[in-house]
């Protein structure tokens, strides 16, 4: 129908029968009335190779279905660092005729402004970023998820295997402690562990979990080393938020559980997989793009639910999770969707052996990461909720970090 619909467009226009309308202060994102079809290009980090960016093409797929695109609508450009690159990368897709730039990983961000600044008839989306919110500029846009809400989740599948193992006589109470391989110190790492974490503890009470970093969001090497530190150090359980395959193999070599991240490793770990959390790219793709080919604007910060289906698990491993995994998952799924259930509830977790009543956190980033948000109403922390990206920046007792340099 949308196909049909820009043919005739087309050809009214042709006929002298359709009039552009607006003046200088129209929206840039409005002129696409005047385009037969939209073409939207993809700035990735790494390549398919990385769990993190194959997630992303994967959603560029899906959302290419949906919308029934052409192979020449959509341009993708891999393995793009978080630098001058990246600039020169958005500023070759515009000059291609893209309508819509997005760009995927946090280092981006300042360039995609950059670029943005300059082609002011094209849309930059930015996953992960923090600016859009106060940069002023009408055609820059970050987008995330709660994708802590999926990580809660995945920690109590991780919760209940502890407990079966416990019951099995495999460690007892006690030594229930999972690791956990994080790439940087960010919010958006700690606000990931912490809610996998929590996710266990709920159903789990005694767990602990140790975290190290490797500094870098995709180092092969960095992450099996750091699970195997983990697995000697007598974690009995291992998840992550860094984008190789790592830290998955080492769980496989050793036999120890794993709970992976940005999509299924059964393939390459069928007997330590449990499940994984996911953000699913494809309704924020499908909403740009038919937000610019409608003429109407992108939101300037975009958070993404389960409700909108961008926060998803992949199917459980059943020969590894623990019996009643996906009843126990459904139940607090529903628990998430109804408002019962809140990921970071401050009676769930202490901070040097307290309770939080009140957290001003840093919402509206500068130079000094001054907070400036009260976060926590209502009894819990609300997170994605004042910017897409994530702001919980806590360090809550029961997680020990084994380094912090990164």
């Amino acid at each position: 129908m949308k196909k049909l619909f820009s043919l005739a467009l087309v050809l009214l226009m042709s006929l002298g029968l359709f009039a552009a309308c607006g003046g200088d202060d129209t929206p840039a994102n409005n002129d696409v009335d005047t385009k037969e079809a939209v073409k939207v290009g993809f700035i990735f980090l790494h390549d398919e190779n990385s769990t993190y960016d194959l997630n992303f093409m994967n959603g560029v797929t899906e959302a290419a279905a949906n919308l029934g695109l052409a192979e020449d609508q959509i341009i993708m450009r891999t393995n793009i660092p978080e630098g001058q690159e990246c600039y020169d990368a958005a500023a070759d897709l515009a000059d291609a005729g893209c309508d819509i730039i997005f760009a995927d990983s946090f280092g981006h961000e300042d360039y995609m402004i950059q670029a943005a600044k300059e082609f002011p008839n094209v849309q930059f989306c930015h996953a992960t970023g923090t600016k859009a919110h106060t940069e002023g500029l009408d055609n820059f846009h970050n987008a995330f998820a709660s994708i802590y809400e999926g990580r809660y989740l995945a920690g109590v599948a991780a919760g209940m295997k502890l407990n079966e193992m416990i019951a099995a006589g495999e460690f007892t109470a006690e030594e229930a402690k999972m690791g956990y391989v994080g790439a940087f110190t960010y919010a958006e790492v700690i606000s990931g562990y912490t809610s996998f974490y929590l996710g266990a503890k709920s159903v789990c009470p005694t767990v602990t979990m140790d975290v190290t970093f490797t500094g870098s969001w995709y180092d092969e090497t960095a992450e099996k080393e750091g699970a195997n530190k983990l697995i000697e150090n007598g974690c009995k359980l291992i998840s992550q938020h860094a984008d190789s395959m790592g830290a998955p193999t080492a769980c496989e070599t050793k036999g120890v559980p794993n709970v992976s991240y940005n999509g299924s490793t059964i393939g390459a770990c069928p007997n330590t997989f449990i499940v994984s959390s996911r953000i699913n790219w494809a309704p924020y793709y499908e909403y740009i793009i038919n937000c610019v080919e409608n003429g109407e604007a992108i939101a300037t910060d975009w958070t993404g639910t389960i409700a909108t289906n961008s926060v998803v698990l992949t199917d459980i491993n059943e020969t590894v999770a623990a019996a009643g995994t996906a009843d126990k998952l459904a139940e607090v799924k529903t628990g998430l969707l109804d408002g019962t259930v809140h990921v970071f509830d401050a009676a769930s977790f202490t901070v040097d052996g307290a309770a939080l009543t009140g957290y001003m956190a840093d919402v509206d980033t500068d130079a000094a990461y001054t907070p400036d948000t009260e976060v926590i109403a209502d009894g819990y922390f609300h997170e994605s909720e004042f910017r897409s990206a994530p702001y919980f920046d806590l360090q809550i007792d029961g997680i020990n970090l084994l380094d912090t340099r990164f």
